[in-house]
């Protein structure tokens, strides 16, 4: 299903928005996950301050996050302050209704404020720097100015919303004008001009897949938020099931869209990466009965399932290791791989579709449908 999208309204306000202040350096972060927008971020920077807003979209709520960053002289983070709002602007119910953070030179302090108390915790860390949230990116131009002054700002200690650990965040070289993100949620890769301002955030080689990227002028935060709508399950979990006179195969797995994006050999999935063979959890097959997949023998019971797409070939992967999420593969425990056939698909599959067909009474197939293509591995249903 795809998701609704405020892209007339986000286009008339950044036609229609006067220049940026000259005084101050203004950003706007569109954040699309294929064609549909799933975040917008808008911010200002001056010498002494980052200021900024992002609102959200994701599963049954739209969310907002706002943020406060002083900057000392040498360029460092003195302070800062979060909100996190429901899309009204209003505080988000049972949480706190600012994250405040106080930086030394040897020391950092986080005071979660309540309406009617506040509590506070200090660390005893160097040159912190707050945490960066998903789609919050604009704190990485001020790593960016500290890291062309020398500064080594690939693992700086970073202070999380919540906790009584200190995470850690960084900048580190990939090649030519792109460097990665360290540490947060995402190895998100990212690009600045000349000048240090963030031009765009990759999520495309990890488990996130959105891409963000600069638009000029500015936004108005709250209509957009009030416009959004909730993104509901964006991978729902389906189930493929086909019964044969020895016993039924199951095999249950995230759901994903292609939503405008390159499958097979492109974003989705790149070539000679280990792909989940779906979204989120881990792609699980159940079989009640021995079944022979390629030269592969099954015994009855609970197995994961992976893809390897190859300029060679692809490859279906059985794992032993189950339960786990499709990020946590562990090839030590594969129990073999299998060849699988790539054909092109009669029409475009939106939605990512495992088939189980039966072939024969004792014989079957397995069929992965996505985009434009589908990749198909053979078994048989052993009576031992």
């Amino acid at each position: 299903m795809r998701i609704a999208t405020p892209t007339f309204a986000l286009a008339l306000a950044i036609a229609t928005a006067a220049p940026s202040v000259a005084a101050a350096q203004d950003g706007v972060l569109v954040y699309r996950l294929g064609r549909d927008t799933v975040a917008i971020e808008q911010f200002s920077r001056t010498s002494t301050q980052l200021t900024g807003e992002t609102v959200m979209r994701s599963g049954a709520s739209v969310t907002r996050t706002q943020y406060e960053i002083a900057v000392g002289r040498d360029g460092w983070p003195t302070g800062a302050v979060i909100r996190r709002r429901q899309a009204d602007g209003s505080p988000l119910p049972n949480a706190p209704l600012e994250y405040r953070f106080t930086f030394f030179a040897d020391s950092a302090v986080r005071q979660l404020a309540w309406p009617d108390s506040a509590r506070t915790q200090g660390f005893r860390v160097r040159h912190a720097v707050p945490a960066v949230p998903v789609f919050s990116y604009a704190l990485l131009e001020l790593l960016w100015e500290l890291r062309r002054s020398g500064a080594a700002v690939d693992s700086l200690p970073a202070v999380g919303l919540g906790g009584n650990t200190v995470g850690f965040v960084g900048l580190e070289a990939v090649g030519g004008d792109t460097l990665r993100l360290r540490g947060g949620p995402y190895a998100m890769r990212v690009r600045f001009d000349a000048g240090g301002r963030l031009l765009e955030v990759d999520g495309s080689f990890t488990t996130n897949k959105a891409v963000g990227s600069r638009a000029t002028g500015r936004v108005d935060i709250g209509a957009l938020a009030r416009a959004m709508a909730p993104t509901g399950v964006l991978s729902p979990r389906a189930n493929a099931y086909a019964a044969f006179q020895r016993g039924p195969i199951f095999i249950n797995y995230g759901s994903p869209a292609v939503r405008g994006r390159s499958v097979w050999g492109g974003v989705l999935i790149p070539y000679d990466s280990i792909w989940r063979a779906g979204a989120n959890e881990a792609t699980h097959l159940a079989t009640s009965k021995t079944i022979q997949l390629g030269d592969v023998t099954l015994a009855p019971g609970l197995y994961t399932l992976w893809v390897q797409h190859t300029r060679a070939g692809t490859f279906l992967i059985v794992n032993r290791q189950v339960g786990q999420w499709g990020t946590m593969y562990d090839a030590a425990q594969d129990i073999g791989r299998v060849r699988m056939e790539l054909a092109p698909t009669p029409q475009h599959v939106e939605h990512l579709t495992f088939t189980i067909r039966a072939t024969g009474p004792e014989s079957g197939a397995i069929d992965i449908a996505w985009g434009d293509s589908v990749a198909t591995a053979t078994f048989m249903v052993r009576q031992r």
